[in-house]
């Protein structure tokens, strides 16, 4: 099979691995793990843009946007009104309308708050925003972001920086098999293979952030999720052999001396 580019709401990308900003040990390390990830996509939480001051250190002077799209996200909303407000923010400051929304229920798990997703993404579509979205893993409210217009349909395969990997491996794949839009693993991957079974499953891209930020070498492991995400995108666009019950040889048994 031939593959096709990841494309966002007519936006096309050659690279099915979007990085975080986040919790790196500086921009120039942040900058030199995209560049090794062949990211294309970063997501920037608004807040750590530094707009105003040129004298300060700014990761638009190493991660920068005529390099990479920036995605502007809502890390830290916890009401629908606070994502809304935070991206419309985001346009002014920018000009961004291509954003990842994500609203969180609460500090310990950073759980999407499913009902006030589902409300911010139709106010934000309605206000002319492209939205890809951070969700739970249950194809029912998938299916209504879907439906109400979200560019790109991002399930989460564990929480926010577990390093958990992919927790529930058939609402990942029941999301694929039913969405038209792009679908993007975001939040829980901890290692290559972590990534490389999302791309199996059938997903068109993964997010990660901290499983490159705080790995010991972050630059290596950049390279690594890479390769695992090409990997596993091979791998799945083959088509795998089917599971057996008991031995099959590999030389015919017929006609042996």
């Amino acid at each position: 099979m031939t593959d096709t580019p990841l494309t966002v709401a007519g936006r096309t990308f050659n690279s099915r691995l979007i990085i975080g900003t986040g919790k790196y040990a500086s921009y120039a390390q942040n900058a030199d793990a995209a560049r090794a990830a062949g990211a294309e996509m970063v997501t920037v939480a608004l807040r750590r843009i530094n707009l105003s001051n040129p004298d300060e250190d700014r990761l638009q002077d190493h991660v920068s946007p005529s390099e990479f799209t920036y995605l502007p996200n809502t890390a830290g909303c916890f009401t629908a009104d606070e994502a809304v407000r935070t991206l419309r923010l985001a346009r002014e400051a920018g000009g961004w309308d291509l954003v990842k929304l994500e609203v969180l229920s609460d500090q310990k798990t950073l759980y999407p708050d499913m009902e006030e997703t589902l409300r911010a993404a139709k106010d934000l579509i309605s206000d002319g925003f492209e939205v890809m979205v951070y969700c739970s893993d249950d194809p029912v409210y998938a299916r209504k972001l879907e439906d109400v217009g979200c560019a790109a349909i991002m399930p989460l395969g564990s929480l926010i920086g577990s390093g958990l990997g992919i927790q529930n491996p058939l609402n990942i794949r029941l999301i694929v098999e039913q969405s038209r839009v792009p679908v993007i693993v975001d939040a829980g991957v901890g290692t290559a293979s972590d990534a490389a079974q999302a791309m199996e499953l059938g997903c068109d891209g993964v997010l990660m952030n901290t499983a490159i930020a705080e790995a010991k070498d972050p630059i290596m492991m950049a390279s690594a999720m890479k390769h695992a995400v090409i990997a596993g995108r091979e791998a799945y666009l083959a088509g795998r052999m089917g599971r057996k019950r008991y031995a099959d040889p590999s030389s015919p048994l017929a006609g042996l001396i």
